[in-house]
């Protein structure tokens, strides 16, 4: 997408009036070399412990910590906390992917997965530089400017403390949805509010690399069954209830959305390889307008094993395999991960929005799924069986400034061929471990 960012600087745009990004997510390394020229500031705002804008948001110089509501996007105390070993598992993992992994290091990995106090610190290790790598992804060969918003943490157990209720003349199950209406309602307004932030700031895409899928539902509703009816549950009654908290979570969402209807909504369709259409994942199954559901390919040449898919809830495809983009500390890292597709569309998305600032969430949304490659291999997984092609994309953002958006994606249609599809899946891909979703909720 080089030339992209050339034509931009030839036609007189500049980083100062690009299209902003809102990475919400684990946090953000303003420092990093790769990011530092595409990192949004507020200028009516100044680091001096005063609101300056009047906003509500004391310093938000580059982004605000709904965390521990400041403006710091990103905990530098934990830079040079991590064994190298953190590292060392993402690359044997690629290496072992692409075929070129030692018998050594194929052994290292396998007693690595075994030991469970390095899978606590790669936990804590993925979720410290999620953010970063996302935001990165975002900017990557483009003036796209991008803000940090980090997400709050949710403790889940209080919610359920109230539920102990021996009587057995009471419903439990309108009791367990009742507490799961409560803790969605709980979480959606923080998100919520951060759609009100990104609003108030005008941002044009904000990408989402968050949730929680149904393997994660399932976690924290079989803890809330076990509370209520005092037995494990059933594995139709553990399907049963996390469905019930997607639901919710859902119906609680659409605040999300629409508190930014100017900002278009980029989300991550989970990594679970599960059917979205029939589990669902929060908030990416969210159905609206300014909003997209994002699933992974390995560059141009398969579906991610490990991508959510579904025909009726997941838009488009994108790369999420093996991407390589910065983590914090001035590092870079190649990852997976369904929160890797979504940036990139993210990226395409704040580009259309460069070439036309008049587009709306709805028409970017309109000229992404219009423009895709179609492949065989993306029939069955998303709506519009295709994989994002960014040239023909920012092509027909163009021709929208002089004509209808259906004649501008149909003629870039003709005027930009598909990217061939170099290779077929002869790989083991199950190798690759994708980097979680972010969490919504902390146990």
């Amino acid at each position: 997408m080089k030339w992209i960012s050339m034509l931009f600087v030839m036609s007189g745009l500049s980083a100062a009036n690009a299209a902003t990004i809102a990475v919400i997510d684990s946090g953000l390394d303003y420092k990093h070399d790769r990011i530092v020229p595409n990192l949004w500031t507020n200028l009516n705002e100044v680091e001096d412990r005063r609101d300056n804008d009047g906003n509500g948001y004391q310093d938000d110089v580059h982004g605000w910590n709904f965390a521990e509501q400041n403006g710091r996007i990103i905990d530098y105390k934990y830079l040079g906390t991590f064994s190298p070993d953190c590292k060392k598992y993402f690359d044997v993992q690629g290496k072992i992917f692409l075929g070129k992994a030692t018998e050594s290091e194929i052994q290292w990995i396998r007693e690595k997965v075994k030991d469970g106090k390095f899978i606590q610190e790669l936990s804590k290790f993925g979720n410290f530089v999620h953010g970063t790598h996302v935001a990165g992804i975002t900017v990557e060969n483009s003036l796209n400017r991008v803000m940090g918003v980090k997400l709050i943490p949710t403790e889940v157990t209080p919610f359920f403390q109230g539920l102990r209720n021996k009587s057995s003349a009471v419903d439990r199950w309108a009791l367990l949805e009742r507490a799961f209406d409560t803790l969605a309602a709980e979480q959606m307004k923080l998100l919520t509010d951060i759609g009100r932030f990104v609003n108030s700031h005008q941002v044009d895409v904000a990408n989402g690399s968050f949730g929680t899928g149904f393997n994660q539902a399932k976690v924290i509703t079989d803890l809330a069954y076990r509370a209520l009816f005092f037995k494990k549950p059933s594995p139709e009654d553990s399907a049963r209830a996390a469905r019930l908290f997607i639901n919710a979570l859902l119906k609680s969402g659409q605040g999300f959305v629409g508190a930014a209807p100017d900002t278009l909504f980029v989300f991550a369709a989970g990594n679970d390889g599960l059917s979205n259409d029939e589990y669902g994942t929060s908030p990416a199954n969210i159905r609206a307008d300014n909003s997209i559901t994002v699933g992974a390919t390995y560059e141009n040449r398969f579906f991610a094993p490990f991508s959510n898919f579904g025909t009726r809830t997941v838009d488009v495809a994108a790369p999420g395999m093996l991407v390589t983009s910065a983590i914090p500390g001035n590092d870079t890292l190649a990852v997976s991960g369904t929160s890797q597709a979504a940036p990139f569309v993210a990226n395409v998305a704040a580009q259309i929005k460069d070439a036309n600032s008049k587009l709306t969430p709805k028409e970017i949304k309109a000229i992404i799924l219009g423009t895709v490659d179609v492949k065989s291999f993306l029939k069955e997984k998303v709506s519009t069986a295709g994989i994002v092609n960014s040239e023909r994309a920012v092509i027909a953002a163009q021709m929208s400034r002089s004509e209808s958006l259906a004649s501008a994606i149909a003629k870039s249609r003709i005027q930009v061929r598909d990217v061939e599809t170099t290779g077929t899946k002869e790989a083991d891909a199950s190798a690759v471990t994708p980097l979680p979703l972010f969490p919504m909720f902390r146990l």
